[in-house]
Formats: structure tokens, C-alpha cells, sequence
């Protein structure tokens, strides 16, 4: 898929898009969550869409947000790579954009809502269920 053409696009080139996961020790964790922002890129309109983790992992929410600066942008989404509203998102995540913001002055940092609730995760759940019934009938 390649870049779409959005009416804003120049309010999307000056945007940070952040997708923010909680981290883990499992090191291909951390990488499928990269791989996943920069696959969102890559389809765009966004061109600047970066991982950033809670913890265990790097770069951590107020690095992603300094870096975004320092690259002129203007905006920062921050989207939870949540399935549901936990205490992190809860707790944590207002605290640390709250400290971002006062460590980033002239940014703006909104953000959006976890996973839970979207509209194409009942079939998300419905093509995994499906991938294992087709792997199983394949001959073993």
C-alpha cells in the first residue's frame, strides 16, 4: 500500500504520531512494536510514526517526545497500543505527559484512545480464531 493522499497532508508532515506500549523483556516484542510504527508510516499520511514504551524498552515517552521536537514537529498523538484501559494508561500515562509537556514547551501532545472498543477488533479476534481452525485442517 502505498502513501495516501490526505487533504491535510501538510498538517500529517508536521505531526508526530507515537504508539505507545507498556515494554517487555522479550526483546521481539519491543521490535514488533517498531515494526508496526514504521509500517504505519510507510502507508501513511503520517510521516513520522515512532514506538515509544512505559518501560523495559527504549525510547521511553519523554524521549520520543524531545526527539519530535528536535525534527520541528509541532504535534504529538500519542496512541495507546492498549487492548484495554488499565492502570497504566490511567495513572501513568497522564503523569508522564504531563511531564513531557513541561519538558517539551511548544509542542502539542494529545491523547488518543486504546485498542479496546475499536470496531474492527471483534474481527481481528474472528480471523486469529480462523487462522487456527485453517492451520489445523492442513495435513500434519
Amino acid at each position: 500500500m502505498g502513501k495516501r493522499h490526505h487533504p491535510m497532508a501538510n498538517d500529517h508532515d508536521r505531526m508526530e504520531i507515537v504508539l505507545f506500549a507498556h515494554g517487555s523483556r522479550v526483546g521481539e516484542a519491543n521490535a514488533s512494536v517498531c515494526e508496526l510504527a514504521r509500517t504505519v508510516e510507510a502507508a501513511g499520511p503520517y510521516r513520522y510514526v515512532r514506538a515509544a514504551f512505559l518501560k523495559l524498552a527504549e525510547p521511553d515517552l519523554a524521549r520520543a517526545v524531545r526527539e519530535a521536537r528536535a525534527a520541528g514537529l509541532r504535534r504529538v498523538v500519542i496512541v495507546p497500543y492498549f487492548l484495554t484501559t488499565s492502570i497504566y494508561l490511567r495513572r501513568d500515562l497522564p503523569q508522564l505527559v504531563a511531564a513531557a509537556r513541561e519538558t517539551s514547551p511548544g509542542i502539542g501532545i494529545e491523547v488518543g484512545q486504546p485498542l479496546e472498543g475499536h470496531p474492527l477488533m471483534p474481527s481481528l479476534v474472528c480471523a486469529r480464531a480462523q487462522e487456527v481452525v485453517e492451520d489445523n485442517k492442513a495435513p500434519r
